[in-house]
């Protein structure tokens, strides 16, 4: 079975572009050595939004014929309002995000989507909920369209922070490109839907 990767800098997590089989220092990896019978492929390309995966998808998805993708993207379609003032719009997101769900149950590949995440280390970082929570309902909606598996990744993190006792800090410095722990977390979590979606 073939498990492919998509999303930003939180699944590149410097991958080596020119080695198809790496798979970076993060969550992918730990996850390719939680289920060893599993191929696993990351394709994640740091800066992407949902509009750069919707260009590349073809080559860096359908081509590679998997059984299962998981989707993290959003992220920086919320940051670049802020950082850039170059906005997304929930419509232009939700667009971008259809042009990658469509192909994939066509081809009646399983999703596996995962709801882009902030800690609250700043008032900066928590500011940008503002935008964030409009590209999570989206999200949420089109999970429940195509039939995928939906992983609320920010519920994850807020949960271990409460339950754990740890600073939002320790899971995500900047509040977003998590730590080695916040890798472990959330391939934690994805090891354990992957289990749940193959029952």
């Amino acid at each position: 079975m073939t498990f492919l990767f998509q999303g930003d800098s939180v699944t590149d997590c410097g991958r080596l572009r020119m080695n198809p089989k790496s798979l970076g220092k993060g969550y992918p990896r730990y996850v390719s050595q939680a289920r060893p019978d599993l191929r696993v492929l990351n394709r994640g390309i740091s800066g992407n939004r949902a509009k750069d995966l919707a260009a590349r998808w073809r080559q860096d998805c359908l081509d590679l014929n998997p059984d299962m993708v998981s989707i993290l993207i959003g992220i920086n379609d919320v940051w670049r309002r802020y950082d850039s003032n170059d906005p997304t719009t929930d419509a232009a997101f939700e667009a971008s995000y259809r042009e990658i769900l469509e192909p994939l149950r066509e081809k009646q590949i399983k999703i596996l989507l995962i709801l882009p995440f902030l800690l609250d280390v700043s008032a900066g970082v928590t500011a940008m909920r503002e935008d964030l929570t409009g590209k999570q309902a989206v999200i949420r909606r089109l999970a429940g369209e195509f039939g995928a598996d939906l992983l609320d990744a920010d519920a994850l993190f807020l949960d271990a922070v409460r339950e754990t006792g740890n600073p939002p800090a320790h899971y995500a410095e900047d509040g977003v490109h998590p730590t080695e722990a916040g890798h472990r977390l959330l391939a934690g979590a994805v090891a354990g839907a992957l289990v749940e979606a193959a029952a």
